[in-house]
């Protein structure tokens, strides 16, 4: 087993209404057996959290929300903040995720501020990078995620978790080959390393993009992918609770 936690994390985006939630956090709960130094992770919508919640509570899955809104409270209507998330029973927060970057305007200076937020309120971020398919065929794919990453964590000394996410990998069916991802997963680390020193290194580092069972495997054996962020695979008991199995 790997020297830091392993995460294997599902983002069910925008789906599953709160009767199927259930069904499929019942699902996991009773088919997954778990494993030492292994979490698994739901972010279910927001509409789910409490009943996904309910579902897992005593068992070894934890509970995260997909987004925050950096502020504590207002008026800052359709917007939900870290405390009310924990409240609903979450411990993570997905934070940057490519889509809320490119549909909401999410820029480096917004992600950081909900870094912030989330450590205050006691959350643990997970914090997503990545470039887009024009940035890596220009060759500035490790520029991009080291901005991103340096200006996630400025002024951040709370615990993190970290995915890279190659934007043109997300629900794409196309995957960075696993020496492809360790090669950028060894760059962030050094880049945590800089900014932490020892802690950097206790960091983990997630794998997304059109993660599936067939691919696990090969992508979990390459020594800087500490776990996977999954998404459209995390929808079905039996692709994530594979996922979770990998050998």
């Amino acid at each position: 087993m790997k020297e830091r936690r392993v995460i294997i994390a599902g983002n069910w985006k925008m789906h599953k209404t709160n009767p199927e939630a259930e069904e499929l956090a019942r699902g996991l709960k009773e088919k997954v057996t778990p494993r030492e130094g292994v979490s698994m992770i739901l972010f279910p919508p927001y509409t789910a959290l409490e009943r996904v919640g309910r579902v897992i509570r005593d068992s070894f899955i934890e509970l995260g929300a997909q987004n925050i809104f950096y502020e504590k409270e207002g008026a800052f209507t359709g917007e939900v903040s870290a405390e009310m998330v924990k409240s609903a029973g979450c411990r993570y927060v997905i934070v940057g995720h490519s889509e809320r970057r490119k549909y909401f305007q999410e820029d480096d200076e917004i992600v950081n501020k909900k870094v912030k937020s989330a450590i205050l309120s006691g959350l643990i971020p997970l914090i997503c990078v990545g470039e887009t398919l024009e940035e890596r065929e220009a060759g500035k794919e490790r520029e991009v995620v080291s901005r991103q990453l340096r200006e996630a964590l400025e002024g951040i000394e709370g615990e993190v978790v970290i995915a890279y996410e190659p934007v043109w990998a997300i629900g794409t069916g196309k995957t960075a080959t696993p020496e492809t991802a360790q090669e950028m997963h060894a760059y962030i680390r050094g880049i945590l390393e800089e900014l932490w020193g020892e802690k950097g290194r206790k960091v983990s580092i997630l794998y997304g993009g059109s993660v599936k069972p067939s691919n696990i495997d090969s992508l979990m054996g390459e020594e800087e992918i500490d776990g996977v962020l999954v998404g459209g695979a995390s929808l079905d008991v039996e692709s994530f609770a594979r996922i979770y199995s990998f050998r």
